[in-house]
């Protein structure tokens, strides 16, 4: 497949593609630190913040799903090691062994601020690439984070 075959010049996606591998590995790491965080929060807002953080990395693994297949769709191989998503990846590895819950939440969101800064990058690439079926995914993406951001933030400023 080339970006040819669905109308897009090569040259314009190819910055596109590179933005979606970075994006790509910085949800890997945080789908990673998510999941960390369900399996190791404590206290007394265990069961729901339990409940959040898989809600948090089950849509962060659809959203992995969704970003590589694009990358597919628009002609180039994705990042598929973890070393590449490590190297890559401006989110850092948290160990959650021992963190405070609030700590956690604070970590996610992060987390969440450098993965919608880097979609509303892609978002000014993809209008210059003239590629609406990427700008939709990543649109699509931003927004559900952003209104996650905005709940977490609420959580821990109670």
């Amino acid at each position: 497949m080339k970006a040819e075959e669905i109308s897009l010049k090569e040259s314009k996606v190819k910055p596109v593609v590179d933005q979606l591998n970075d994006l790509l590995a910085n949800y890997h790491i945080y789908y990673q630190n998510i999941r960390g965080c369900h399996w190791n929060v404590k206290g007394k807002s265990f069961f729901t913040l339990h409940a959040k953080f898989e809600e948090l990395y089950t849509q962060a693994l659809s959203a992995i799903d969704e970003i590589a297949e694009r990358v597919l769709t628009l002609g180039k191989p994705p990042y598929s090691t973890l070393q590449q998503y490590i190297d890559e990846s401006e989110i850092k590895q948290v160990d959650t062994v021992g963190m405070k819950d609030t700590d956690m939440v604070k970590n996610v969101v992060d987390d969440m601020d450098k993965l919608i800064s880097k979609q509303r990058e892609i978002l000014k690439t993809t209008e210059n690439a003239g590629d609406d079926g990427t700008n939709d995914l990543v649109n699509r993406l931003m927004q559900f984070l952003e209104k996650e951001n905005w709940m977490l933030r609420s959580f821990i400023s109670a």
